[in-house]
């Protein structure tokens, strides 16, 4: 065989190779954290979407009568005509007579909404302030030291303060959680930028003198998308756990409004006698932090190049 066609022999065999190996997605969709993690999670969000057609009751209806009654308990339910109507609780009722299990249904709501709002916004924020801070140098000296002295007051402690300060509510939530979060992503997308500035490519489209915007856009930006995914999905799982902290302890969402932490608060007192009003909303946030958290490890691994070759 001769040179030229062992060359054309060994081209074909490259491209084939480049051909068969699957994508970032296609290995994602192959890994089986992701798969598990990803149908819990999907199954969390139906839940969400159709909890007023799955719940039996209204989560909000306090009925004395009804108190504390074991899950698979029939309830009988005035209605506004004076007749009575038979219900199944089968997650049991709380210490105010709530069907739990509509309650939990709802809850989900809530930790989905915020869990998704705070990993999108802290992302968003941390992304632009990363990209400004490690490609302009005394930029990067003043922001860091901002984002250091943020890193060191405990994320729950600062956002305990920020919702004690501004009140409670589900915004306010949200931003006190995003707060200590935004520095951790600063410091991961400037450690990218501090890499990526010095390559030559960057350093050929300075010299042809495109504007500063268009590099950040072009040519940095795509290559903080795969860490920022991933740690994205941590930031969800980790907003979630601390807006039930937060319910928990009575300073995030008002009662009124159902939620997993205060349903589990509502039930502390009697968590001897009925432990069903913890049992089940805890099980529902395990569940699913759990599954955003193993999403993230599965992607993480496909993601990254030094692992994902092990995929």
């Amino acid at each position: 065989m001769s040179a030229e066609a062992r060359i054309e022999v060994d081209f074909a065999a490259s491209a084939a190779a480049q051909v068969k190996r699957p994508s970032a997605i296609g290995r994602m969709l192959r890994h089986r954290s992701v798969i598990i993690g990803g149908v819990i999670l999907i199954v969390m969000l139906l839940i969400a979407l159709t909890a007023p057609l799955l719940g039996t009751m209204d989560p909000a209806r306090i009925d004395p009568t009804m108190r504390n009654k074991v899950p698979g308990t029939e309830v009988s339910l005035r209605q506004d005509d004076g007749s009575r109507l038979v219900r199944t609780a089968w997650l049991g009722t709380d210490s105010l007579g709530r069907d739990v299990y509509s309650r939990v249904l709802y809850g989900t709501r809530v930790s989905l909404i915020v869990g998704l709002s705070v990993a999108a916004i802290s992302v968003s924020i941390g992304l632009l302030i990363g990209l400004i801070a490690g490609y302009i140098r005394w930029v990067d000296a003043v922001v860091m030291r901002v984002m250091d002295g943020l890193m060191a007051i405990p994320g729950i402690l600062l956002a305990i303060a920020l919702v004690s300060l501004w009140g409670a509510g589900l915004g306010t939530v949200i931003i006190a959680i995003v707060v200590p979060e935004v520095p951790r992503v600063v410091r991961l997308v400037r450690s990218v930028v501090l890499t990526i500035r010095e390559e030559p490519y960057v350093e050929a489209a300075i010299s042809v003198g495109t504007p500063l915007p268009l590099i950040l856009v072009r040519h940095i930006m795509p290559n903080t998308v795969a860490p920022l995914i991933v740690q994205g999905t941590f930031i969800c799982a980790s907003a979630i756990l601390v807006e039930a902290i937060l319910s928990f302890l009575g300073i995030g969402i008002p009662t009124e409004i159902p939620t997993w932490g205060n349903i589990m608060a509502e039930g502390r007192t009697v968590f001897r006698v009925y432990p069903h009003n913890i049992l089940y909303p805890g099980i529902f946030l395990s569940l699913t932090v759990l599954a955003i958290n193993i999403m993230g490890d599965g992607m993480r691994d496909t993601l990254d190049p030094r692992m994902s070759k092990r995929v």
